[in-house]
């Protein structure tokens, strides 16, 4: 293992052109060494791939967390990133998060996510309960972390697995994603395992990367579903022994 190489885990879900051209734009990345391509269901791919990518073909889709902890098992650099196919990089951000991570108390951090009119999306949240969900339905409180002016690096609960770079010796230490988890709140599980054993999530406001979401809860029940049976799990699991973060 490379300590100083990045590992990362893309998941297509037919997402074609898009997922080929973020490949490209990892591929020059410097601290990218590895790029491992899991095709959920069955799709065509490039007749020439760069020698940074591996391709994985699943025999049958599986979950977000399956996905990731099946290309953990590939990944050989000492930091490895999930990364959501609809993720656009305007320029390389892993110096900065790499740097973040050189505190040995943080296993785990995010760039700001933006939209695509420039605006910051709600990817850095806190704790999930029962009571802040009714407060965020009835927009009391929205739960997020939304006052970043002249914070350099910012502590949140959780943050969204739209992009998380961890130091892959922690994701093995948790066992990666909790695959119970099929779709929605793995990422909210995992942050919370991490600030359970004492390390830290960290967000760097100093770099941002492009979101081009597809809200698919909105638009399908099986997908509201499958949100509904996620948060259900995650209060079950943590709600009444959320962990004491430290002093910051």
């Amino acid at each position: 293992m490379n300590n100083s190489n990045v590992s990362v885990s893309l998941v297509s879900h037919g997402h074609g052109d898009m997922i080929w051209s973020l490949v490209d734009k990892l591929v020059e990345c410097h601290e990218v060494s590895q790029i491992i391509v899991t095709l959920n269901i069955p799709e065509s791919n490039p007749a020439n791939l760069h020698s940074k990518v591996v391709l994985v073909r699943n025999e049958k889709p599986l979950g977000f967390g399956a996905n990731h902890n099946k290309a953990f098992r590939f990944a050989n650099g000492g930091y490895y990133c999930a990364i959501n196919p609809d993720i656009e990089l305007v320029f390389n951000p892993f110096p900065q998060l790499i740097k973040v991570l050189g505190d040995p108390n943080v296993g785990l951090v995010a760039p700001v996510v933006i939209n695509c009119s420039g605006l910051s999306e709600d990817s850095m949240r806190c704790f999930l309960t029962p009571l802040a969900m009714v407060k965020r339905v009835l927009r009391i409180d929205m739960g997020v972390y939304s006052d970043h002016h002249g914070v350099g690096v910012l502590y949140p609960d959780w943050v969204a697995g739209m992009f998380m770079l961890f130091q892959s010796e922690v994701y093995a230490k948790v066992h990666g994603f909790d695959e119970r988890y099929f779709m929605y709140c793995e990422d909210a599980d995992i942050c919370t395992r991490l600030w359970k054993t004492g390390v830290m999530v960290a967000g760097c406001m100093s770099v941002s990367v492009i979101h081009n979401t597809q809200r698919a809860d909105r638009q399908s029940f099986k997908y509201l579903y499958w949100h509904l049976l996620s948060m259900i799990l995650y209060f079950w699991r943590h709600s009444w022994s959320l962990p004491a973060k430290r002093q910051l």
